[in-house]
């Protein structure tokens, strides 16, 4: 019992307190899942993140639908997705109580403008830190760069980019599996 409650709490403590969505969550995520606890080793945190990504939905719940089934199955995956849902569910019900009486508050609005760079460099700092883990080499590189071209100045579709690299993946470790 005791792990699913350090599972819901360590979600709801990265849920409450981070701004940005799923990407300025990872880093934390992987502090307390990967470092801290080690309940999943480094390799398999970024299998999760990927599958995360490419899954459908928010990126905070992806990960914490994957991390709590990995740690503790159907449970662990109720504990993890309450953790990081609860927080947001209820900031935002409070917000929303709050906000029109302070929407044109200028010190609300610069608040905001402030927490906008702090949020990119989290986002920032968790792309760092997973593209050190992801091994990246020259050829990879190349690849993140050309997909950031084509989204950014061509608006290059990024669901069509995620199905050719799944397709593209799967070929390249079947015939991986077969020279070996």
């Amino acid at each position: 019992m005791k792990v699913y409650f350090e599972l819901f709490w360590i979600f709801f403590k990265i849920g409450t307190f981070t701004l940005g969505g799923g990407y300025a969550m990872v880093p934390l995520i992987q502090d307390e899942i990967v470092e801290k606890k080690k309940w999943i080793e480094k390799e398999e945190f970024i299998n999760l993140l990927a599958l995360a990504q490419s899954s459908p939905g928010a990126l905070a719940i992806n990960m914490a639908v994957f991390v709590g089934f990995k740690i503790k199955k159907y449970l662990g995956m109720i504990a993890t997705v309450l953790g990081a849902a609860l927080p947001a569910f209820l900031i935002i019900w409070l917000l929303a109580a709050l906000f029109q009486n302070f929407q044109n508050n200028p010190y609300v609005i610069k608040a905001f403008k402030a927490i906008r760079p702090m949020v990119v460099a989290l986002i920032g700092g968790s792309v760092y830190t997973i593209g050190k883990q992801a091994k990246i080499n020259k050829f990879t590189l190349i690849i993140v760069l050309a997909i950031a071209v084509l989204v950014s100045q061509f608006k290059f579709p990024p669901i069509l980019i995620i199905v050719v690299g799944a397709i593209a993946g799967n070929i390249w470790l079947m015939n991986r599996k077969e020279i070996k």
